[in-house]
């Protein structure tokens, strides 16, 4: 075996493992877990804590009633339930519409300082022993504080995450049929992560934490939801995964809004790596930090560029050779069905297929660019809100 092929098979073992093998390691893992440990389940359906409820929201205007009432009817005892939104830098009169509900504590400032800035600052207001984040533009089942603050009976929870679902159509786009084929393999990931040790990594569409726990985010900080939940497994708590408390929200209007969320996504991936290195520590985590670097570092740094590399030496390799050719084949196979998924993008055909390869190179493109935005310091952290389809009826 020559360097080149050398070079070839280590890298195509590293992107399979990256977006494909980890989750067979993961599954086994939990199953061998499982059959040797079993965990105590410390969930009490009745334990009812103080919970402070806040949504961060910028210029949401045109949604946030639907956010005000949908909220207002979860079941939850009222006077253990605080419920705050965070209006702040807002100019479309979000802050007006939301003062028309007593019920809420508004909370505004005319200045935009961004989401962790107004995160920091409502938990400074928050009375509650738990603290949930929310965000404008989700949907939450009635039942999911309940279903939140049950696992907190554990003293070893130091946060929760919410599962996130992607209302999707019959008509859907390419954008919306690769997010939301995307969330339901990180769900299940989610929730082996979360029986095999920790969620690494909560979504901000519906996270919670104990109010204790809550560190001050650096005012610049882009993924403020992925930081804060690893710097509760720092401190040696777990995160852990809840597929009954479910935030619902429609997917991004197309792919070029899509684009941009993932773009910044993977450039506030880069700035967490940055302020999270004892995480890249296996004599201090070990098996957190096989967690975080198979689950989420492999992705944003080493895999989108040796996929990329893997085209070109898979054509220098074929040469001659009936086997790479074959994979060549098999390689050009997948970049054609990308390209046609993104010639179908807003069009009347809808072969959901073609989305799913297009979806997958999208995002291994999103990760370079993202690292370049972030090395550029490009990248603002203030709001920058993706348009996503409107309703979800």
């Amino acid at each position: 075996m020559n360097t080149l092929e050398i070079l070839f098979w280590a890298f195509a073992i590293i992107v399979f493992y990256s977006f494909f093998g980890y989750g067979i390691v993961l599954y086994l893992m939990v199953k061998i877990r499982k059959s040797f440990f079993k965990r105590r389940n410390h969930q009490n359906e009745n334990y009812e804590p103080t919970v402070s409820f806040i949504v961060p929201c910028y210029n949401e205007a045109s949604i946030i009633k639907g956010k005000i009432l949908n909220t207002l009817a979860i079941d939850y005892p009222k006077n253990k339930l605080q419920v705050i939104f965070i209006t702040d830098g807002s100019t479309d009169g979000t802050d007006l519409e939301v003062s028309k509900f007593g019920e809420v504590e508004l909370l505004h400032l005319p200045q935009r300082k961004g989401k962790s800035a107004a995160e920091n600052r409502s938990v400074s207001y928050a009375k509650g022993e738990v603290i949930i984040f929310s965000d404008a533009n989700t949907e939450l089942n009635p039942n999911v504080i309940r279903k939140i603050v049950r696992h907190y009976t554990d003293p070893m929870v130091g946060a929760v995450s919410g599962e996130k679902k992607i209302f999707q159509d019959k008509s859907e786009n390419a954008a919306g049929a690769g997010e939301g084929f995307y969330w339901k393999y990180e769900s299940k990931l989610k929730q082996w992560d979360s029986e095999l040790l920790t969620v690494v990594g909560a979504a901000g569409e519906l996270i919670s934490f104990r109010k204790h726990l809550f560190t001050h985010l650096e005012e610049d900080t882009i993924l403020d939801d992925f930081i804060l939940s690893l710097r509760i497994t720092e401190r040696g708590y777990r995160v852990q995964y809840e597929p009954e408390a479910t935030a619902t929200e429609t997917a991004s209007a197309n792919s070029k809004e899509e684009l941009k969320r993932k773009v910044r996504i993977c450039a506030g991936g880069w700035q967490a790596m940055s302020r999270l290195t004892s995480l890249l520590n296996f004599t201090k985590h070990p098996l957190l930090t096989f967690q975080y670097i198979s689950h989420r570092v492999l992705r944003w740094t080493l895999a989108p560029v040796f996929l990329l590399a893997l085209l070109p030496l898979n054509i220098v390799l074929s040469f001659d050779n009936s086997f790479y050719q074959m994979l060549l084949a098999l390689q050009l196979g997948i970049y054609i069905a990308a390209i046609f998924g993104y010639l179908f993008e807003n069009k009347s055909i809808r072969i959901k297929p073609f989305f799913i390869p297009y979806y997958f190179l999208f995002m291994n493109y999103a990760a370079i660019a993202g690292f370049v935005r972030f090395a550029g310091k490009k990248q603002s952290s203030t709001w920058e809100r993706s348009e996503r389809k409107v309703s979800m009826s």
